[in-house]
């Protein structure tokens, strides 16, 4: 397992739940990160396609996955 690895948890449909779920994540000490692309700004629409990807360290992804299902997410 790499400590530096990232790996997408989750893929939400709006860019805000993704936030959501990051914010949950943060408060709980496990550092989170929201990769989408929206084609520099000019398609935000294009996230609904291809999805707005949470991502976790591989060696925090056991302990990120448990706090988001315990918190209904």
């Amino acid at each position: 397992m790499d400590a530096t690895r990232l790996v997408t948890l989750r893929t939400f449909s709006y860019e805000i739940d993704a936030d959501i779920a990051k914010q949950h994540l943060e408060s709980a000490g496990i550092p989170a990160f929201v990769r989408k692309d929206d084609i520099g700004g000019m398609q935000p629409a294009f996230q609904t396609q291809i999805g707005v990807f949470l991502e976790v360290r591989e060696k925090d992804a056991k302990d990120a996955e448990q706090i988001l299902k315990s918190r209904g997410i």
